[in-house]
């Protein structure tokens, strides 16, 4: 499905205002098809603002890990005209501290400006490469511990879905590339976009929580009471201050029990979960609304604007005014 066709989105914008933005896919010997797939699937949902091209390292066909080759269209030079570089996962067993054959020259023809994104073992490519050194970074959880004994010089968090690092990004495993896909639709066109994007995939344009939830672990004691409800009341009332003792009482829980429960559920505490959708309301509106830093601060739950400057700067690195510009544009400020 196209955006060229919903007035709602409004013209395309962003790092390829003009232009679509060319994102390279760049498919290795024992590829996931599912995670291959990913790219073209999300942008191109919105195909007037993305162009998808799908890469080997020879141009010839990719042996994936299931049991069928894929024939690509392109070799590497379609790297060289990249805006995005993705590197979808492969097999587990093809794991190396060293890049595979003709990899690193594939990656040298990247354009410097260029963006270039992991999905699951994906990063360790990036990380062979020496893309990821000094860099906070994630893979899959299971992979951690030989990603941590291979590249120390990585700073990895296992705990997230992704993270972003400006020009270089990585998710974990699986569905985590369909959030960092939506994630960069949101980054370059806005909330609206990322949004018809994901009904159009038919999946959720935000995901709580990260990797924890999902971390194999003993099945918590059975109970007739989760915390979805209370987290769906919560966000229905984030105006207010929300302390623990009331999402607990909304539970029906104890502190003990609601906070533990919780972190099972959602991979986090309820503090920094409540953060979070603050943060993420706040961006909505900050993108929607001319209403002004103060009002927007009272609306999401956070006591002053300067406490919303504060927690925006430490979610996303920029400023309210920065943020909004960068998604309405001068006119919408003046």
């Amino acid at each position: 499905m196209s955006s060229a066709t919903d007035p709602a989105l409004g013209p395309a914008a962003g790092p390829a205002a003009g232009d679509r933005h060319r994102v390279v896919v760049l498919a290795l010997d024992g590829v996931y098809p599912f995670e291959l797939g990913i790219p073209s699937r999300v942008f191109g949902a919105v195909a007037d603002r993305y162009e998808v091209l799908t890469c080997s390292v020879d141009g010839r066909p990719v042996r994936t890990n299931s049991d069928f080759s894929v024939t690509v269209t392109h070799g590497p030079e379609a790297l060289r005209t990249a805006d995005t570089v993705i590197l979808p996962p492969f097999d587990m067993p093809l794991l190396s501290r060293e890049l595979p054959a003709g990899v690193a020259e594939a990656l040298a023809s990247v354009p410097a400006g260029a963006r270039t994104v992991s999905i699951c073992t994906g990063a360790f490519v990036l990380a062979a490469a020496g893309l990821l050194d000094g860099r906070p970074a994630t893979t899959h959880w299971a992979l951690a511990a030989v990603f941590r004994q291979w590249f120390p010089q990585v700073a990895l968090d296992p705990d997230v879905l992704f993270v972003d690092d400006g020009d270089v990004l990585t998710s974990a495993g699986a569905a985590s590339g369909v959030d960092v896909c939506l994630h960069l639709v949101r980054k370059d066109h806005g909330a609206a976009v990322a949004n018809h994007v994901a009904r159009a995939c038919v999946v959720p344009p935000w995901r709580d929580g990260g990797q924890a939830q999902y971390i194999e672990q003993p099945v918590p004691e059975t109970t007739a009471n989760d915390t979805s409800a209370t987290r769906q009341w919560a966000l229905e009332n984030l105006h207010e201050p929300l302390a623990l003792s009331e999402l607990a009482a909304h539970a029906r829980m104890s502190l003990r029990t609601f906070a533990r429960r919780f972190n099972e559920e959602v991979g986090m505490s309820p503090g920094r979960w409540l953060i979070q959708q603050r943060v993420a309301r706040a961006r909505q509106l900050l993108e929607s609304t001319d209403l002004a830093v103060d009002d927007i601060a009272g609306q999401v739950g956070f006591a002053t604007g300067t406490s919303l400057r504060q927690h925006l700067h430490a979610a996303i690195g920029v400023s309210p005014l920065a943020y909004r510009r960068t998604f309405r544009g001068e006119a919408a400020l003046s």
